[in-house]
């Protein structure tokens, strides 16, 4: 990752309008911030959160809180919990997320 354009700054996240995308099951709350090339978020999934689709993008995902379970599209799965991370490239493995007990993320991509 080449991140370009970015000035320094410091972000209050509590000061970020939250969004809301639904999953297949349960909500995702996003504050997002897009500067540069970059999307910078704080993400909570709602206990019971199902996405909706298979991801292709880049990420590198931190889990603050809760419980998360990825699953890639060949069938692998991961639990992550607080202080796991995962990195992963555009167009790499395909992944999608959901979580039982519900799910707090910093995510950069």
């Amino acid at each position: 990752m080449k991140i370009q354009d970015v000035p320094f700054m410091t972000t209050d996240w509590n000061k970020i309008s939250v969004s809301e995308h639904n999953g297949d099951q349960g909500k995702a709350l996003w504050r997002t911030l897009e500067i540069g090339n970059i999307r910078v978020r704080m993400v909570e999934y709602t206990p019971g959160y199902i996405a909706d689709h298979w991801c292709s993008r880049g990420h590198v995902l931190l889990v603050t809180d809760g419980e998360l379970e990825t699953e890639l599209k060949d069938g692998r799965k991961f639990k992550m919990y607080p202080g796991m991370s995962y990195q992963v490239a555009t167009d790499a493995e395909p992944h999608r997320s959901s979580t039982k007990t519900g799910a707090k993320l910093f995510i950069v991509d």
